[in-house]
């Protein structure tokens, strides 16, 4: 009962922290050109430093569909199937878990170390000190950033998909850009847009949020700043691999 009742707490406590950052957002954009500077370097270091390894990826897995699927689709007589293949894999799915995954691994472990280290060095008792929100001042910038970030991200993440999966297409069946792009097109629906959306919107708030609230979460002990980014990380996949499910289960209903 004990465990059941830490979860829930949990969980409440989560939903807190996230509607008090939320509520944080209108002062930010409308008085906090202070921080500004810091959400344009969490756009920097999330986005732009992370597109290097989202190309390798992105190519990566559009040229592993059309290398497994051109040629068992083509065996059956449904070539043209791979175009609905390659959306519901790097634009509808994996492109937002894989960016989710890419920003977990690099940003979320930063964010909460860097929050935790000045809980420590008790800077964020300074800003109190002088009336300023530490959550408005330190967590606002970096959701924002976070995730702003990972939508363009995951946008980069498709563009690049579905462009390295046309070179690696032209090997088995060579075609102009022209019809390849245009079947993409053809088969590419809003809602695949709307279920992408939805998840790289909801993966860059649940990351900036656990790892700003993992970040304040700390006491006193410098030993505890690897600790809560190691937390942040753990807190991330599972919060991420929920809502994917849960995002995946309600766009797949009729």
């Amino acid at each position: 009962m004990k465990a059941v009742g830490n979860f829930f707490f949990n969980i409440a406590y989560v939903l807190g922290f996230f509607g008090k950052t939320l509520k944080g957002v209108y002062s930010f954009i409308f008085r906090g050109q202070a921080s500004y500077k810091i959400l344009i370097m969490q756009i920097l270091f999330t986005f732009v430093d992370a597109m290097g390894i989202s190309s390798l990826l992105a190519v990566g897995i559009g040229a592993a569909v059309n290398v497994i699927g051109i040629p068992f689709l083509s065996s059956l007589g449904q070539y043209r199937m791979i175009y609905s293949l390659l959306i519901v894999i790097i634009t509808r799915e994996l492109g937002p878990l894989l960016t989710a995954f890419i920003i977990i691994a690099r940003s979320a472990t930063a964010i909460a170390t860097e929050v935790a280290g000045m809980v420590i060095n008790h800077e964020v008792e300074a800003y109190i000190s002088v009336g300023v929100d530490p959550i408005e001042h330190l967590g606002v910038p970096r959701f924002l950033g976070v995730t702003i970030s990972l939508f363009l991200l995951n946008v980069y993440f498709s563009i690049f998909g579905l462009a390295g999966s046309f070179v690696v297409a032209q090997f088995f069946n060579p075609q102009p850009a022209a019809i390849y792009f245009g079947y993409i097109l053809e088969y590419l629906s809003a809602q695949d847009l709307m279920v992408s959306i939805i998840k790289s919107l909801s993966f860059g708030m649940i990351i900036s949020v656990v790892a700003v609230m993992r970040g304040f979460a700390v006491d006193r002990a410098s030993t505890e700043i690897p600790v809560a980014g190691l937390r942040a990380v753990g807190s991330s996949f599972l919060w991420v691999i929920l809502a994917d499910i849960i995002i995946a289960a309600f766009s797949y209903m009729r």
